[in-house]
C-alpha cells in the first residue's frame, strides 16, 4: 500500500480583519479566510490536502494572531513564500512568518489556549467602527470584574453557547476573565483552553448586563448554572471581537 504520509508541515502565523469575510471556515456561496488563503497558497506550492485552521471564527470576527497548517511533499523557502503571499493576498489578510513542524503539529488540536478581547468604544468614533462595539450607556466595571471572577475555573457554559451546535459537551476552562478600562475604551479580555460557538459574545453581552444593573452577581452566578442559553443576555455584535493569542 502507498504511504500517503507527507514529508513535511509548515505552520503559517497570520491575522485578518474579519469585517468583510463569513467567518474562517470555506463555506458555499460566500468568501471566507480559509478560500483566499487556500487560492493563494496554491498557485505557488503544491499542497498535500487542505489547509487546517486554529478553529472557526464566525462572520465578522477578527483574528490579531492565528495558526494554519499545510502539508507539502517537498521543502518550501518559507521568507520567499511569506512574501508572496503578502503581494497576492488582499489588505484584509497579512502573513507574519511561516515555519518548518513536526508532523505531530496540529493548528487546533495542538493549541493549549486561547485568548480573546471584545473592544467598545462609549463614544462614537469612525475609525473604530469595524472593531469595536459603540455601546454610549454607563457601565459599572468594578461590579463586572466581580462577576468575571465566577467564570474562572471549568463549568458547563451552555448558557453562552450558540445552540444546536455539533460539539459533544459544553464544558470549558477559563484561566482568566477581566475589563480593562482606556479613557472611552473598554477591553473584555478572556483566556480558556476552548470555547463555544458565540460563547465570548454572550459572555460580553450578560456582562454588559451586569454593568447596567439590570443583572446582579448572584443572577449572573444563577445563569451560568442554569445551563440555559435563553437566561443569558444577548449575543453583541462581531465586530468588536478578536482573536488575539493562542498557546501552543
Amino acid at each position: 500500500m502507498q504511504n500517503n504520509t507527507p514529508l513535511f508541515r509548515y505552520r503559517i502565523h497570520l491575522a485578518y480583519n474579519g469585517t468583510r469575510f463569513f467567518g474562517w471556515q470555506i463555506q458555499p456561496h460566500q468568501i471566507s479566510v480559509q478560500e483566499c488563503l487556500t487560492q493563494a497558497l496554491e498557485k505557488i506550492v503544491k499542497l498535500s490536502g487542505a489547509i487546517v485552521g486554529a478553529g472557526r471564527t464566525d462572520t465578522g470576527v477578527h483574528a490579531h494572531s492565528f495558526y494554519v497548517h499545510f502539508d507539502c511533499e517537498y521543502e518550501i523557502d518559507t521568507q520567499t513564500i511569506t512574501n508572496k503571499l503578502n503581494r497576492m493576498l488582499p489588505a484584509d489578510i497579512v502573513i507574519f512568518s511561516i515555519t518548518a513542524v513536526a508532523l505531530d503539529f496540529h493548528a487546533r488540536f495542538s493549541a493549549k489556549k486561547r485568548k480573546y478581547r471584545y473592544t467598545i468604544t462609549q463614544t462614537k468614533n469612525p475609525f473604530l467602527q469595524e472593531t469595536a462595539y459603540f455601546f454610549p450607556f454607563p457601565l459599572n466595571i468594578e461590579v463586572m470584574n466581580e462577576a468575571c471572577k465566577l467564570l474562572i475555573g471549568t463549568h458547563d457554559f451552555t448558557s453562552f453557547s450558540k445552540l444546536h451546535t455539533d460539539v459533544t459537551n459544553n464544558i470549558c476552562t477559563i484561566y482568566s476573565a477581566q475589563w480593562q478600562k482606556n479613557g472611552d475604551v473598554l477591553e473584555f479580555y478572556i483566556e480558556a483552553n476552548r470555547f463555544l460557538r458565540n460563547m465570548v459574545r454572550a459572555i460580553t453581552g450578560t456582562l454588559l448586563d451586569v454593568g447596567q444593573e439590570k443583572i446582579d452577581i448572584q443572577e449572573f452566578q444563577e445563569i451560568i448554572a442554569a445551563k440555559n442559553r435563553q437566561r443569558a443576555g444577548q449575543s453583541i455584535p462581531a465586530c468588536g471581537l478578536s482573536l488575539i493569542d493562542i498557546e501552543y
